[in-house]
């Protein structure tokens, strides 16, 4: 078995299996054409970094090789958290690879400290509808998406969690539970687009808002309010007091 080693710690990389090539998948299934046909929402973490990595090794898929590289480092925070030198000491990553990677982290974090320098405060339902119209103009699709708040209704992040419609969307409430913890964000605002430019919500928006809420709620985190986007117009589960946002 290669193993490699990282700061005094052994990382084994999986033992070599025949694994069938991700050309051979059914296009459905290939990460690459999923994004193209869904959206990068609608990928895994693992699934997103093997379209970076393009190719596994000997024995592994890039996507076998993405989950190991994430598996080991502890997710998204300890591949942000690995320096060049320790990206190096893994299987399939070589200095050019290693620096590709650790180039785009960087651009990550540059970005993340520009959007922490002008953070806006979304207090109410016309101030999130400011941030989502221009997030959604365009789209064909319904998109589902989290607006992750601080304590002073600072908006931390702005996100996407599933594209398609919300009764056929693969909205899951760990995922959003996930997101939340990562940001450490106290208020989360739901929202998503209805391409029709019908506002008014449906039973499946409902039961959407019901399921969330739930979830933060285990989590000692207020779902604020959850807001149905048309293109210039929108409709606030908590200006109408909808009882799926009280419970």
């Amino acid at each position: 078995m290669d193993r490699r080693t990282t700061a005094g710690a052994a990382h084994p990389t999986p033992s070599p299996r025949v694994a069938q090539p991700i050309s051979a998948w059914p296009e459905e299934m290939r990460p690459r054409e999923r994004l193209l046909a869904r959206g990068p929402a609608a990928l895994t973490d693992a699934e997103l970094l093997a379209i970076f990595l393009r190719v596994g090794v000997q024995g592994l898929t890039a996507v076998d090789l993405a989950r190991h590289l994430l598996d080991e480092l502890g997710g998204l925070h300890g591949l942000y958290d690995t320096p060049f030198d320790a990206l190096l000491e893994f299987r399939g990553l070589g200095p050019a690879k290693a620096a590709q990677l650790t180039a785009a982290l960087e651009l990550g974090r540059r970005y993340q400290a520009v959007v922490r320098g002008r953070r806006p405060i979304v207090d109410g339902a016309p101030a999130a509808y400011a941030l989502l119209a221009p997030h959604y103009a365009g789209r064909r699709s319904e998109t589902v998406t989290l607006l992750l708040l601080d304590s002073a209704n600072a908006l931390i992040e702005l996100s996407d969690v599933a594209q398609g419609t919300v009764d056929g969307s693969a909205v899951y409430p760990r995922e959003v539970v996930r997101r939340v913890l990562a940001a450490d964000a106290t208020g989360v605002i739901l929202a998503h687009n209805h391409p029709s430019g019908r506002t008014q919500p449906s039973e499946a928006d409902r039961q959407l808002t019901r399921r969330i809420g739930d979830a933060l709620r285990a989590i000692d985190v207020r779902l604020l309010d959850h807001l149905v986007c048309g293109e210039d117009d929108y409709y606030s589960f908590a200006d109408h007091r909808e009882a799926s946002l009280a419970r």
